[in-house]
Formats: C-alpha cells, structure tokens, sequence
C-alpha cells in the first residue's frame, strides 16, 4: 500500500533547520512505536519549562517536518508528523498541546494532531469539532 500526502509543498527548509527537523522526525518515529502511556509520559517530561507555543511558531514547525519527510506527509503518519512537531517545538523552547482523539462520527478512525492557542495546527480539511480528543498532553 502506497501512503497517500496529505499536504506535501516541496519547499526548500534552510540546512541548519533541515537538520534539527530530521532528528526531531526521527526520534518522533521511535517514539512512536511506544505505548500511548509511554509517550504520554516522555511528553510530560519534555514539556517542563518550555513555553507554550503559538499559533504561528506550532505552524512553522508542522510545515518543516512536512517539508522534509514524506512519511510524516501521509496520511498514515499522523502519529509521526504530531510527534514530530511537538519535538521539533520543544528544540526550539516551545511546547504545543498533543492529542489523540477518534472521528466524532462514524465511521471509526483515530487520528493524532497538535493544537496552539486552541486551534488544530494544519487539520484544514476538517472542521473544528471534526475529532473529540481522548487524551491530550498540554
């Protein structure tokens, strides 16, 4: 099975930003092998002292790691690409909201993102209700 883009804009990322984008999408694919309660718990840790991220800054971040990996790009990689921009925030002192939640309507499917100032970061396509979160790490 092929993975599908969901959003792949070829763009250049700057060397040094490339670099630090890789490695947080590379140690965002171990992680996400983990358990949920595992990640939950890396997470949690990670996030001690960082500031919340904005709007703008989780944006970035979630563009970057779309631009450099394509599994992260697809629409299996959910999982990865939210992961990936929470790690690629918190190199940067930040620290968006995770979620994991499940379509509000049928048919069943999971879905993982990240949310800034309240808001869904790069979830377009789907309205702000669209996913009811089961667990999130603020």
């Amino acid at each position: 099975m092929r993975p599908e883009a969901v959003f792949y804009q070829p763009r250049l990322v700057p060397l040094p930003r490339r670099m630090a984008t890789r490695l947080a999408v590379g140690a965002a694919r171990l992680l996400a092998t983990q358990s949920p309660r595992r990640i939950r718990g890396v997470l949690g840790w990670l996030r001690r002292g960082a500031k919340p991220a904005t709007f703008e800054q989780a944006k970035r971040a979630r563009d970057d790691v779309v631009a450099v990996s394509l599994h992260c790009a697809a629409r299996e990689g959910c999982v990865a690409r939210s992961l990936a921009t929470v790690l690629l925030c918190r190199l940067r002192g930040q620290f968006p909201t995770w979620c994991v939640g499940a379509r509000r309507l049928p048919p069943f499917a999971a879905h993982a993102w990240v949310e800034a100032d309240g808001v869904m970061v790069g979830e377009d396509e789907y309205p702000p209700d669209y996913f009811r979160p089961l667990f999130t790490v603020p």
